[in-house]
């Protein structure tokens, strides 16, 4: 892209992202850097840092991206019906979306903000976000009143869906069996909420 002169604020906000997604979607995190942002979107590095506050300020960024599309997927696939269907379709639209985009769905776990840095609060709330679309479909196998209960169940079951959609997703499933991935996700799905209904009001 020329360097244009009557770019605003946030559409030099906006090429800067697009052009960092886009080295991360075919060259990985290890790919990105000031300078080769810069070099496609036309600017010299320092204009970078006076849109953002530094490399990982962009990078947290785009991960809001991901996060965002991602949400999209799920509440698309968050419709009526038992709870073990609705988390089902939950998965299966998961294992999808990081099939489609392994790149910017590994950005997730493979970017980490130096030790003196907290994750900004809206960051936060996107991945409350995608929590809460689980905790909604297991919603139906709790009593009321035991919402500590639902959401760390929604959590413990979608640490299990994960670590099956990591290991797929870098090609190290067939180290532990050669089942596909989403056989192991409704097997898990399954055992698991049973184990919740089964459960379900017990101290």
């Amino acid at each position: 892209m020329g360097r244009r002169s009557t770019h605003t604020p946030d559409q030099l906000r906006h090429h800067i992202l697009d052009a960092a997604q886009s080295i991360i979607e075919t060259s990985g995190l290890a790919g990105l850097s000031a300078r080769e942002i810069a070099r496609r979107i036309g600017y010299s590095p320092g204009t970078i840092y006076n849109m953002f506050q530094n490399l990982d300020d962009v990078v947290l960024h785009i991960e809001a991206r991901v996060l965002d599309a991602l949400d999209e997927r799920l509440a698309a696939a968050l419709d009526a019906g038992p709870a073990e269907e609705r988390v089902s379709r939950l998965a299966e639209a998961y294992l999808t979306f990081t099939q489609e985009r392994p790149k910017l769905w590994n950005l997730l776990f493979e970017h980490y903000m130096p030790e003196d840095s907290q994750t900004p609060a809206w960051y936060q709330q996107k991945l409350e976000t995608l929590m809460g679309r689980v905790e909604t479909a297991m919603a139906p196998l709790f009593p009321p009143g035991s919402d500590l209960e639902r959401q760390r169940a929604a959590r413990v079951l979608w640490a299990g869906v994960h670590g099956i959609t990591s290991l797929a997703t870098a090609n190290k499933l067939s180290n532990v069996t050669n089942e596909a991935a989403n056989l192991l996700v409704r097997d898990l799905i399954r055992n698991y909420l049973a184990g919740v209904a089964a459960n379900a009001g017990k101290p």
